[in-house]
């Protein structure tokens, strides 16, 4: 009789259990996780024929060539070498990229958390030479529905290469807010300039645009996320060391790289930091703006800021800064504000200041009188939703959402189109 009695008792504690059980459980319709596992996310990086742009985001030059990052999948290689005729020649597979730099001939990239090098040398056969695993913080895709949540992320079983609608059934969480990569429409990362993103380095290092997260000086690589810059020494090129990383504040959106020090692009303002200890950076000054988002390229003694609003760039301001410099730095002062229909980057060549003024196109200005910049508007084109800019020796690389542009600008009465590259619609 006892052992019936503490059969059901067992048997009613059970039911019971689980009862309390789902009341810790939801199900819902939710974009669920698509793994890549990590072995094979470490070998996946590889060369092929010529794709397709399709979502193209950050851009670089170097030795003739063009890097565009395909967000997300690779990097896309384009023989610059005859300007009016660009020719797409190779992409490179790796998954989880968003932006990188080169030095040398070794191209660096981020692959979901690992930091690859990149053998360039050979142009037509790109190799993977080297890999810094779990050098950077779990970071998801945007989801496939953004009006639906996101699913339970299980970092044990790789990185997520997707999403996937469907029902499911999981414990109730509180606090799950997975890193997202949003795409250059809200965010974006990269960084290196001749006289500016990529100082200190001659022709060893390569030309970036303004929407940078990566950067080169000397035999430094930095790259930054949202609030933190990751260090690495590539005194060696081919075999990068990870040498530490430091908090720099928050919401972190582009850095630049000028006159040694690093110019952060931050939704509150812009940070300056300084290199004299490269492994060490060291606060010198800043510049607060209204909340959005802000890249910054610098050129004698100024600062030249867009700001962006709307989603989560905060506000509804948009509008070019131009902020006058301290020669040490340590203090700025706003010039002059130009309003702009919603700019992202932009680039600088002496006087001549290019501007990406999203779906307003491009902008060009003589920069010369800083206090009135809006009435020397040398040319404007239109009807072509611009993302970012490099200017190189009378060459204006663009990058838009409908494809690669490049312009002659060597006649600035007669800047022109050169040539296109479409991405696929």
């Amino acid at each position: 009789m006892k052992t019936i009695r503490y059969t059901f008792l067992i048997s009613l504690f059970a039911v019971l259990l689980a009862g309390c059980m789902d009341e810790y459980t939801e199900v819902f319709t939710a974009n669920s996780p698509v793994y890549m596992s990590y072995e094979d996310l470490r070998e996946s990086v590889k060369a092929t024929g010529p794709t397709d742009m399709v979502n193209p985001g950050k851009i670089y030059f170097k030795d003739g060539y063009i890097f565009i990052v395909e967000e997300m999948k690779g990097i896309h290689i384009i023989d610059n070498r005859n300007p009016s005729n660009p020719q797409n020649i190779k992409f490179i597979e790796i998954p989880g990229n968003v932006d990188l730099a080169i030095k040398n001939n070794t191209l660096y990239a981020d692959s979901y958390i690992d930091m690859v090098a990149i053998d360039i040398s050979d142009i037509s056969n790109p190799k993977e030479v080297n890999r810094i695993k779990d050098v950077f913080p779990y970071m998801v895709p945007a989801p496939k529905d953004s009006a639906l949540r996101i699913a339970s992320v299980d970092k044990e079983k790789g990185v997520v290469v997707d999403w996937e609608i469907k029902k499911v059934k999981q414990e109730i969480e509180y606090y799950y807010y997975p890193y997202i990569f949003y795409g250059k429409a809200e965010y974006a990362m990269d960084a290196s300039n001749g006289g500016g993103n990529s100082a200190g380095g001659g022709n060893s290092f390569g030309v970036g645009g303004s929407m940078a997260r990566f950067g080169l000086y000397d035999d430094y690589l930095y790259t930054v996320d949202n609030s933190t810059v990751y260090m690495f020494d590539v005194k060696d090129a081919a075999k990068p060391v990870s040498i530490g990383k430091q908090s720099i504040g928050w919401n972190v959106e582009t850095l630049f790289i000028y006159d040694h020090h690093i110019f952060f692009g931050t939704q509150s303002g812009m940070q300056i930091f300084s290199l004299k200890v490269p492994t060490a950076l060291n606060y010198v000054g800043s510049f607060w703006h209204v909340t959005s988002c802000d890249p910054v390229v610098i050129a004698d003694g100024y600062a030249y800021i867009t700001l962006r609003g709307g989603n989560v760039c905060g506000s509804n301001v948009n509008r070019l800064d131009v902020v006058k410099l301290s020669s040490d730095y340590k203090t700025s002062t706003l010039e002059a504000s130009y309003p702009m229909t919603g700019p992202y980057g932009l680039g600088i060549d002496d006087e001549i200041l290019f501007v990406c003024d999203g779906s307003d196109g491009l902008k060009v200005y003589n920069v010369a009188d800083k206090l009135n910049i809006d009435d020397h508007l040398i040319a404007h084109f239109p009807a072509i939703k611009t993302y970012d800019v490099i200017p190189f020796e009378n060459y204006l690389f663009m990058i838009g959402d409908d494809g690669f542009y490049q312009y002659d600008y060597s006649d600035l009465q007669n800047i022109h189109q050169i040539s296109l590259i479409p991405v696929k619609k």
